[in-house]
């Protein structure tokens, strides 16, 4: 799949969970307070007068963001005109300014930020055009505070897909290790980095997968797949259940990353 077809295809899926996000979304709500707590041990040098919000989804994240820069003008951008909509919802008469845009080319103007957070984001990105774009925008000192995906994220559900096809189910992201690359190629410094695993549980396979369809983070994968047949789900249903916990839940791990930059 081409670049910009990517890029479409994960458009319309954001869009079209922009309805059903908020109901689902208690793994990226825990990951939201995770970037918070983290956050607040590597802050902005100065008051900061403007942060961004970039990828901000329906809004959960943007009073956290307040928290952690008082007094701040606030923007949130998201690719997803249906997110930005959901958002205006939500927060009626809200003094943030909306912008619908891509991370990977910021409609703001060079150092126009004191504070970059995104967070699940950037790993529907390509990082090296990312975070250059996020210096860009940073004023000099400007930090920027991330939280996005490594590849062992629903490593449960790839090995489940194992007992019924070669096919790749589930997306790929990067490791931390790349993430570092890139930062230093970008001009930004890692004050600080962590990777914990969070995880969503359900009781079972089929309201695991509609939890992640209904946030709109089902795989947008780069290759064709087989159509999934009824032998074929209960093989891999039969696969999964092998990692239900003593609870009796499923999990769904995330392969949480948290990065603090800043710019020189």
């Amino acid at each position: 799949m081409s670049r910009r077809l990517h890029k479409q295809a994960v458009r319309s899926a954001f869009d079209r969970a922009a309805d059903s996000y908020d109901g689902a979304a208690v793994v990226q709500r825990e990951i939201c307070h995770r970037l918070a707590e983290f956050a607040s041990s590597v802050p902005c040098i100065g008051a900061p007068r403007r942060a961004l919000d970039a990828g901000c989804g329906t809004g959960y994240g943007l009073d956290l963001l307040a928290s952690l820069c008082p007094g701040a003008e606030l923007y949130a951008l998201d690719f997803a005109p249906a997110m930005l909509t959901r958002l205006a919802a939500r927060r009626p008469g809200t003094d943030t300014s909306l912008l619908c845009g891509d991370l990977e080319a910021l409609p703001l103007a060079g150092g126009a930020m004191d504070v970059v957070w995104s967070s699940l984001a950037l790993q529907w990105c390509d990082p090296a055009v990312a975070l250059a774009e996020i210096a860009r925008v940073l004023r000099p000192g400007g930090v920027a505070w991330l939280a996005t995906l490594g590849p062992a994220t629903l490593w449960e559900l790839r090995d489940a897909f194992t007992a019924v096809d070669g096919a790749q189910h589930v997306i790929r992201f990067h490791a931390i290790e790349h993430w570092r690359h890139t930062t230093a190629v970008a001009g930004l410094q890692i004050v600080a980095a962590d990777s914990q695993p969070v995880h969503a549980l359900a009781p079972d396979l089929r309201q695991l997968l509609r939890d992640i369809k209904a946030i709109g983070a089902h795989s947008v994968g780069s290759e064709p797949r087989p159509a999934l047949t009824r032998a074929g789900w209960r093989m891999l249903e039969g696969r999964y259940d092998a990692h239900r916990r003593a609870d009796g839940q499923l999990p769904a791990t995330y392969d949480l990353i948290l990065l603090a930059l800043r710019k020189g």
